[in-house]
């Protein structure tokens, strides 16, 4: 007779559903604090049915990407649980979703730690109105005939532009 699927899984059962030695598994529960099967009497171990998602993510990032032990926590820490579940998974499209939630994150992150800096954590001067062909900088008086403050939305197309430099940037380190 079949488990029903929420229901919780030996550490036998999960080794042979994943096709992994029930050492790797009580390994890996020493390098991924995320996998946290119940304990009970005797030390018997019982999976919940999203510890054993979590360990198919982590079998797939390990066994057929080719991450690191170390590449995989960094992914862990960076975009959660689900992100790994939903690669393991296959679901392109939860990992898709949860990359755009983590990124816009980080830029609402970045704008609430400064509005006013070029990069996160680097503080630049502020850049010149002429630069972005605005008109007149605050210092050298008003634009002839308007207000010299940017306007909303004039300020969130250039924070979005830059938020998109800054990802291409971060992409280009990974890839050095």
């Amino acid at each position: 007779m079949e488990k029903s699927p929420d229901a919780f899984r030996t550490i036998s059962e999960v080794a042979e559903e994943l096709d992994l030695p029930q050492h790797v598994l009580r390994f890996w529960e020493t390098r991924f604090n995320q996998i946290k099967p119940l304990k009970r009497g005797g030390g018997r171990r019982y999976y919940r049915p999203q510890d054993v998602d979590l360990i198919r993510g982590i079998r797939h990032m390990l066994y057929d990407q080719g991450y690191t032990i170390k590449g995989v926590q960094k992914l862990l820490r960076e975009n959660g649980n689900q992100f790994v579940i939903a690669i393991g998974s296959g679901d392109l499209a939860a990992v898709e979703a949860i990359a755009q939630r983590k990124q816009q994150e980080a830029a609402a992150e970045s704008r609430k730690a400064g509005e006013d800096e070029m990069l996160v954590g680097e503080a630049k001067a502020k850049p010149s109105r002429r630069f972005f062909g605005l008109g007149k900088s605050e210092e050298e008086g008003p634009v002839q005939g308007g207000d010299s403050k940017l306007s909303r939305d004039n300020r969130a197309l250039l924070q979005e532009a830059l938020f998109d430099l800054l990802e291409c940037k971060r992409l280009l380190d990974q890839v050095r």
